[in-house]
């Protein structure tokens, strides 16, 4: 192995006794040589059971530390990791097990009985609890030793599928570990920080975008199993979190409750958001209370993290996702591939070695992403005069009404400005005199809000032909299996 790639054991020498993590729901405490130890169990377990370099084992689990267990059991083997999204329905989920073929499939107790079908699938189906370690039947002490490369399969996560099957980006062990080196080097992190895991694990957002990139610099993650807003915040406080990182939708409601209006968070630096561009009304939440906060941008395919941006900015540059961190490329190009013009719309194209190496299965898709090493995002962006970087929306979500582009985000963006209004999505449908009109869907907080109402507060800032030809004011927007606004969904209902 390549001194370096098992950085969780180099990690554990230097700071055997420093906490790693803890479970919030128990209180349970896991020093660095207590992770290391249970990473080494298990992967003497995965070898004694016939599973080696290069097949997949596969985790059913909710935020717990089980996926840590195996993330680095894997770093240890070169065995494949794939977390399953306990959120699919069981045809997708079933689609996602025969896709990678996993040797074995953990289980957590949780999810045993709703999933019990998966054992019908596999022979090899392991239930796990907190106390599973303890009991692997291993006949040796001996660690096995394997010859890794850099660009060896590491972690497999399976993107949202919003637009067809879910697909399984490969994510090697140079992917993890320099998106990690740069988020440390360009955020900032260090041993001190604290953060507090609530997004799913599953999701690149909670398994890569703070936890690793934490414990690589040596500080502690704080699991929470699901997400509850009232309780996130409890949790932040009380194990004093130094950084955090929510999707706008758990910003939404955590900046509903009283334990967010009556907290000042002395210990926290920032506070992050990713996962789908922030309504501006978020900062102000943040903003009003004195706090850091900011938005980063990241996919599945890309660390997830590619950008950095200081607070005192952010707050000048709302809306920005800053500028590229220290090791990784951006560039924002046309459609012949050319960078387009300072304060141009094009689209995201990233480079660097957190890259994912390819799809699993799926040679069309991998060849269409990936161009002379660069990922084109299939997102809009800009950058403005100073480098920052803006995100505009989705490349095919883009409208063109009357011959006019017209990007979503921008309206989506003013609408949530208002205070009556929850959530908000924007889309483009066939439309025979225009090409495409613009629909709005809206979930709002005030009943006396009309769609009249509407109309006129865009009409106070868009131009007009920007202006939604309906609103649809409905009681909650459709989320997809990430917790992102469905649009796909809604292109289905009557408008």
């Amino acid at each position: 192995m390549l001194k370096g790639l098992d950085w969780i054991s180099s990690r554990a020498k230097l700071y055997p006794d420093e906490i790693a993590v803890i479970v919030s729901e128990n209180g349970r405490r896991y020093t660095y040589n207590e992770i290391n130890q249970r990473a080494e169990q298990l992967s003497r377990y995965l070898f004694e059971n016939g599973i080696e370099k290069g097949d997949r084992v596969a985790l059913l689990a909710p935020n717990d530390i089980s996926y840590f267990d195996f993330l680095f059991a894997c770093m240890k083997s070169g065995v494949i990791f794939v977390p399953l999204n306990w959120r699919l329905s069981e045809s997708d989920l079933s689609y996602v097990l025969k896709d990678c073929e996993p040797k074995l499939v953990a289980v957590h107790t949780t999810f045993a009985q709703e999933h019990n079908w998966i054992e019908t699938m596999y022979e090899s189906v392991a239930i796990i609890d907190e106390t599973y370690v303890d009991n692997l039947d291993i006949s040796t002490s001996v660690s096995y030793q394997v010859s890794l490369e850099e660009t060896d399969p590491l972690a497999m996560v399976y993107t949202g599928g919003t637009t067809g099957k879910p697909k399984g980006a490969v994510l090697s062990h140079r992917s993890i570990l320099w998106n990690g080196l740069n988020t440390i080097v360009s955020w900032g992190l260090t041993k001190d920080d604290c953060t507090l895991t609530a997004i799913p694990m599953f999701h690149s957002g909670g398994l890569n975008a703070l936890s690793t990139p934490i414990l690589l610099a040596g500080g502690t993650v704080v699991l929470q199993s699901t997400f509850e807003p009232e309780q996130a915040v409890s949790n932040l406080l009380t194990y004093e979190c130094s950084i955090v990182l929510f999707i706008p939708t758990m910003y939404h409601m955590i900046t509903q409750t009283e334990i967010f209006r009556a907290s000042d968070f002395p210990k926290m630096k920032v506070f992050l958001s990713g996962g789908a561009p922030c309504p501006l009304s978020i900062y102000e939440h943040f903003a009003k209370k004195g706090l850091d906060f900011k938005e980063g941008y990241g996919l599945t395919e890309a660390g997830p993290n590619n950008f950095y941006i200081d607070p005192k900015i952010a707050r000048m540059k709302r809306g920005s996702v800053g500028q590229e961190m220290i090791f990784n490329n951006v560039q924002v190009v046309d459609d012949r591939g050319n960078e387009v013009e300072q304060g141009e719309v094009g689209e995201l194209w990233l480079h660097g070695n957190h890259l994912f190496e390819f799809y699993w299965n799926n040679d069309e898709e991998t060849n269409r992403s990936l161009e002379n090493g660069w990922l084109k995002t299939g997102d809009l962006a800009r950058i403005d005069e100073d480098g920052f970087v803006y995100i505009i929306g989705r490349k095919k979500e883009m409208i063109i009404s009357g011959g006019e582009n017209i990007f979503p985000l921008e309206i989506e963006h003013w609408l949530q400005s208002n205070e009556a209004v929850n959530e908000v999505a924007v889309l483009g449908i066939p439309d025979e005199k225009w090409g495409e009109k613009v629909v709005a869907y809206v979930s709002v907080n005030d009943d006396q809000i009309t769609e009249v109402d509407l109309e006129m507060y865009c009409a106070e800032k868009l131009s007009r032909y920007k202006i939604p030809k309906s609103f649809h004011i409905i009681d909650e927007l459709p989320k997809t299996h990430v917790g992102k606004i469905d649009k796909n969904a809604l292109m289905t209902t009557p408008n």
